[in-house]
């Protein structure tokens, strides 16, 4: 039986562009994944490794006018869009390039042998090594971030592993494109092509997962592909760490207080930010507590004003459009819910902005209503209109886990007066990255960055963005009473490598 073909379709007009692969199958799939894990040893020198995804960044950069085409020929997110995410995944690359530089990653701890302490303390040296081959799942919505040169990608090669990456069926061609760009820099500092697999197809990634020589999983899409998944890795005679980033809410609080000083600009803020790209952003505010009365009134004039304004947009394939189209409906049929602007089909393959409403009420007990707390891909967004605290308190009660929780608050409360603090201590539970005064869409690479959350935001307690999203590929070995002579340099006493270290206690730059 002959593979099925793999296409790059238009998501603008739901036509067929290319063959760009076929389906692999379950022996190219083991031949990739051995083709990885033959690659490790080219990445053991951490010269060679940074120097790699600075080159990869180059490359990436330079072939900018090709691999924007492409993009935009098989999301329709716009080249203005998708010119700063290539940026954006060229900075990444050079970011871990940097950190593998420094080496604090490594976590070096060396500990001479105490006779004194109870009980006495033999010589230890401790430190971090690649897990081996990482499974990548690309993500749809951002083909250049979340995909075959993106931050699961970039940590991993950073941390010395290589990955074999199961490409998502909307960017087929950019994802070969990307892949070729990654091995040309790959060969140019002498590591195998091998290092970057690539493989399409449904069951090519459950094969993926499944394969023994496969370390460890990252994983950006939905709840039941990310499920699905996640248990494989589970249930494998050997099991493997899944890092998988699934769904998220994202929950908004608006105070009273917060309201009534500038409900017209919350409404603005909240309008870009849940049409932010046709709505398909991991981090889009899906649910805003907003009070009820007239400050709350301002507020969804505001937004229903800047949302009515906004024009209808391409989703990323016509299965998203479909479920989309279906999840409004469904919703939009429940009592109490009102839809001040509509959202749903523009045409046969674009789809307009919209926002519905209900009272907060129907959500802080089980019921119908709980399909409103649950994630709809695309620009729309539920408005919950509170009276009071316990009504807040009972809807945040009930969410699940998410990427991000957002408040805000007033000048005063801001200040520290009112609940603030304690709208914060509330919120903190719910999410990996607690705004205030702001707007979730727009995660900033940065050393200090967290993105996952609470299942069902991600399956670990790690971060696929910002530079600790190196550890998810690496596991510390402690080597006792080893000779000096035999140990590896990362671990001798005179640092051969320069590395930052905990030396006897004292912290060593």
């Amino acid at each position: 039986m002959a593979a099925a073909p793999v296409w790059s379709v238009d998501p603008r007009t739901g036509k067929q562009r290319e063959q760009v692969a076929v389906e692999a199958t379950a022996q190219e799939v083991d031949a990739a994944v051995r083709a990885a894990h033959d690659a490790r040893g080219a990445l053991g020198d951490r010269t060679v490794r940074g120097a790699f995804l600075r080159t990869a960044a180059d490359r990436l950069e330079a072939d900018k006018e090709r691999l924007v085409a492409t993009a935009d020929a098989e999301t329709a997110l716009g080249t203005v869009r998708l010119t700063g995410e290539l940026a954006r995944t060229c900075f990444q690359l050079r970011a871990f390039a940097d950190i593998v530089d420094e080496g604090a990653f490594l976590d070096v701890v060396i500990n001479h042998p105490d006779d004194t302490a109870t009980p006495p303390i033999p010589d230890l040296r401790r430190y971090k090594v690649p897990l081996g081959v990482v499974a990548v799942y690309s993500a749809s919505n951002f083909p250049f971030a979340f995909s075959v040169a993106g931050g699961d990608t970039a940590s991993a090669l950073a941390a010395g592993c290589p990955v074999v990456v199961k490409a998502h069926p909307d960017h087929p061609a950019l994802s070969e494109q990307v892949a070729g760009v990654l091995r040309e820099a790959a060969a140019e500092h002498g590591v195998p092509a091998g290092v970057v697999g690539l493989v399409h197809g449904f069951e090519a990634g459950v094969e993926l997962v499944k394969h023994p020589l496969v370390a460890a999983a990252g994983f950006t899409g939905s709840v039941r592909g990310g499920r699905a998944l996640f248990d494989a890795a589970a249930a494998r005679p050997v099991p493997i760490p899944f890092h998988g980033e699934l769904g998220s809410l994202n929950p908004v609080v608006v105070t009273e207080a917060a309201a009534a000083e500038r409900a017209e600009a919350i409404g603005v803020g909240l309008a870009g930010s849940m049409t932010l790209g046709v709505g398909q952003f991991c981090v889009k505010p899906g649910l805003v507590l907003a009070p009820s009365g007239e400050a709350g009134d301002r507020l969804l004039k505001s937004l229903t004003d800047a949302v009515a304004d906004a024009g209808a947009g391409v989703l990323l394939d016509h299965r998203m459009r479909d479920n989309f189209v279906a999840g409004v409906a469904e919703r939009t049929t429940l009592p109490d819910v009102e839809a001040p602007v509509t959202p749903g089909p523009a045409d046969e393959h674009a789809v307009s902005a919209g926002f519905l409403t209900v009272p907060a009420d129907r959500l802080t007990a089980e019921g119908e209503h709980d399909l409103l707390l649950e994630e709809c891909f695309g620009p729309v967004t539920v408005v919950a209109r509170y009276d009071g605290e316990d009504e807040v308190r009972g809807v945040l009660s009930r969410l699940p886990g998410n990427l991000t929780a957002t408040v805000h608050l007033s000048e005063q409360e801001a200040a520290g007066e009112g609940r603030g603090a304690e709208l914060l201590a509330e919120l903190t539970p719910l999410a990996g990255r607690v705004l205030v005064n702001g707007w979730p869409t727009g995660v900033a690479v940065a050393p200090a960055q967290h993105h996952g959350g609470p299942y069902p935001a991600t399956t670990s307690t790690s971060t696929s963005v910002g530079g600790t999203a190196i550890e998810r590929w690496l596991r510390p070995v402690a080597y006792q009473n080893a000779p000096e002579a035999l140990l590896p340099p990362e671990l001798r006493d005179d640092n051969p490598l320069g590395l930052p270290r905990r030396f006897n206690g004292r912290l060593e730059r």
